[in-house]
């Protein structure tokens, strides 16, 4: 690989903050795309290129690191997670079965274990059980399963993919659920085929009603959620993330971290359009315009989340043709076509990026025709929408994303063989070889991105990193059929930086190391070009992360004991 020699943005009598040097960058910048050593002063790239360029940048308080050959790229961007809901039950004290395919038994068992440490009449709520696992045991996951063991107190359990919610019949009586309850348009109650009485699965919307009966996720538990979030994801080398469905409370909680100078990814916070997950009782006014309060240089609320449809495991994905072995049925549509480009069209007017889940390919094609019908009444907003999860996708729709500035979204759960990729592999054949289409989209001229959907999947965004490469399982475990297309390293890289920055909207100023944008970039244990792809790239360890110039983690101890020590200096969690 040649390095080309960059010329310096600023002139020779400014000096930096920071210079790398022997290093082997990989810099995601089209015209120069490998260097050997940067220059950092107030948070931008002042030169890139060789160590003749930065030279004279050099002055009496730079400080210059020699990286020994290491291998640096930009910054990653993790474009869809949740971590209130994957950390903040547990701080809440809520019960956690710790388990990622549990039995029904290990469900039970941790249910009653729960009880007798916590003895009253109060709420046994947490996550989580699988209802894959409950067919493959021959069990029927509802209400009369939980009270043959549990009666008499509230108990609400999530599924592992969160689209479903299984509750015994006190927590149905408490929320007052009967079979006359009509469905919420964004969810719906499975019933007794006769009776109509509900079966205790709440699915997608349905189950906000739950939480809205219940006390509210303490404040507390919510900041150290993402908290600990944040110190995970700038170990593992994330310098831009999207939390999507966040509420007052949750916005209240980052917006504490990043006075405390704690924020140390870019956080664009998707409010919730509806109460799919958790009551947001000030919605409207966030979108009113009070979401600015909490806009800061590293945080903005300028976004709405939508469920648009359901899940794959409920069957509740809305599907292009109905579903297989069905006549008719489609799946669930959580809002009417009609109520979607009303909504669409005015986010869109006002600025506001619309993230649409869509796990079936009806689902995704109605948001396109949504986006569409806002550019024709808006022009060109120069706001991009996005399809999250994109799960499934029409090949006529490809390339509509480049056409309409809409970034597909993908989420790695079910990018490699797996028990719960297997057991989302419910479309059909044909639906799951065209399955999270990354090569489609990419050839097509789109913009697609990873989103971890944590706790769906690891917010470890290097397991996705491999997958979506190999397409087989980064642990050598249940090898077997994939599903979907791999792409190449160079697009995968491309996926993890400069696309996640124009999902942002800010690529002009980060996403890749080039003159004048943002110092964001990481130093890695391992040259991603000579290595074996296949159960190597996951176990990536980051040796440095910055962000805007500022160190942000030092696994490599290069700034210890500086005044430019690193924003998290405790080991990383172990989630």
């Amino acid at each position: 690989m040649s390095t080309p020699s960059f010329i310096a943005a600023s002139s020779p009598t400014e000096t930096a903050d920071i210079v790398l040097i022997n290093a082997n960058i990989h810099t995601v910048d089209d015209n120069t795309p490998w260097a050997k050593a940067v220059a950092i002063r107030s948070g931008r790239f002042m030169a890139v290129g060789n160590e003749y360029d930065v030279t004279p940048f050099i002055g009496d308080h730079t400080k210059v690191i020699d990286l020994e050959g290491r291998f640096v790229m930009p910054g990653l961007y993790d474009m869809h997670t949740h971590p209130d809901l994957a950390l903040a039950p547990g701080y809440a004290d809520y019960l956690n079965i710790g388990l990622e395919d549990p039995t029904p038994e290990e469900v039970k068992q941790a249910i009653l274990d729960y009880a007798d440490s916590h003895p009253g009449d109060g709420w046994i709520y947490g996550q989580y059980f699988v209802r894959y696992t409950f067919k493959q045991a021959g069990l029927v996951a509802d209400r009369d399963w939980l009270d043959s063991f549990m009666p008499d107190r509230p108990v609400a359990i999530l599924d592992r993919s969160w689209g479903c919610m299984m509750v015994n019949s006190r927590a149905l009586a408490l929320a007052n659920i009967t079979a006359e309850t009509q469905d919420p348009r964004h969810g719906y109650i499975e019933r007794d085929s006769i009776t109509h009485e509900p079966s205790g699965i709440l699915v997608d919307g349905a189950y906000a009603i739950i939480h809205a009966t219940m006390p509210p996720t303490p404040q507390h538990a919510l900041t150290r959620a993402y908290r600990e979030g944040l110190h995970f994801q700038s170990g593992h080398g994330v310098v831009g993330t999207k939390y999507v469905h966040v509420c007052e409370h949750r916005l209240n909680a980052l917006r504490s971290l990043d006075q405390d100078g704690k924020l140390s990814v870019r956080v664009e916070a998707a409010i919730s359009w509806q109460d799919d997950i958790f009551p947001v009782k000030r919605r409207w006014e966030l979108l009113a315009g009070e979401r600015h309060y909490y806009r800061s240089n590293r945080l903005n609320a300028n976004a709405v989340k939508f469920h648009f449809d359901g899940t794959h495991e409920s069957r509740s994905s809305y599907l292009s043709t109905p579903w297989p072995g069905e006549k008719n049925w489609r799946g669930h549509l959580n809002l009417t076509p009609e109520h979607i480009v009303d909504m669409v069209v005015d986010m869109d007017r006002k600025g506001i990026r619309v993230i649409a889940h869509c796990t079936g390919d009806g689902a995704s094609d109605i948001f396109l025709d949504a986006v569409a019908q806002a550019r024709a009444r808006n022009g060109n907003s120069g706001v991009r929408h996005q399809c999250a999860h994109s799960t499934t996708l029409l090949d006529t729709n490809l390339a509509r994303f480049k056409a309409l500035d809409v970034t597909a979204e993908f989420s790695p759960v079910g990018w490699f063989p797996s028990s719960f990729a297997n057991a989302r592999a419910v479309f059909g054949e044909e639906r799951m070889q065209r399955a999270y289409n990354f090569k489609g989209v990419l050839e097509a001229g789109g913009n697609a991105v990873m989103g971890t959907d944590w706790p769906v999947s690891s917010l470890n965004p290097w397991i996705g990193f491999e997958a979506m490469i190999t397409r087989q399982n980064p642990f050598g475990e249940e090898e077997g059929q994939f599903f979907g297309q791999p792409i190449s390293l160079e697009q995968a890289i491309r996926v993890m930086t400069i696309n996640g920055a124009w999902c942002m909207g800010i690529e002009q100023h980060a996403g890749s190391i080039s003159i004048g944008k943002s110092a964001d970039l990481i130093v890695l244990d391992r040259d991603l070009f000579d290595i074996a792809i296949k159960g190597n790239l996951h176990a990536t360890q980051v040796e440095l992360t910055l962000l805007e110039g500022e160190v942000t983690w030092d696994r490599m101890g290069a700034f210890t004991d500086t005044d430019m020590a690193a924003t998290w200096q405790e080991p990383l969690p172990a989630f």
